[in-house]
């Protein structure tokens, strides 16, 4: 996890084409999620800025791909949250 001027910026490991959307937590230095829409122009992506959105109390708008978009591995950057509130939510998910 990295704080920027903008937000926080972490790195997802997506498991698109799953049975239902769902965070699973902590996969080695990424959070797994899965969602259940196909990696096929960019609906998985859509479908991981909804539930992360959701999952963490902000708004799609907040949540961007900044990295990986046609890869599992991604990186997302959070903006209007800062670090330590962004951990509480996620420990929140995995708990």
């Amino acid at each position: 996890m990295t704080t920027q001027p903008d937000g926080v910026r972490f790195a997802i490991k997506v498991v698109p084409g799953a049975s239902r959307h769902r965070v699973f937590g902590a996969l080695g230095d990424a959070l797994k999620v899965a969602v259940s829409k196909p990696p096929e122009g960019g609906a998985a992506n859509k479908a991981v800025v909804a539930l992360l959105a959701e999952a963490l109390g902000v708004a799609a708008a907040q949540v961007h791909i900044v990295q990986g978009h046609a890869s599992p591995r991604k990186q997302v950057l959070i903006t209007g949250v800062d670090a330590a509130e962004l951990r509480t939510r996620l420990d929140m998910i995995a708990a």
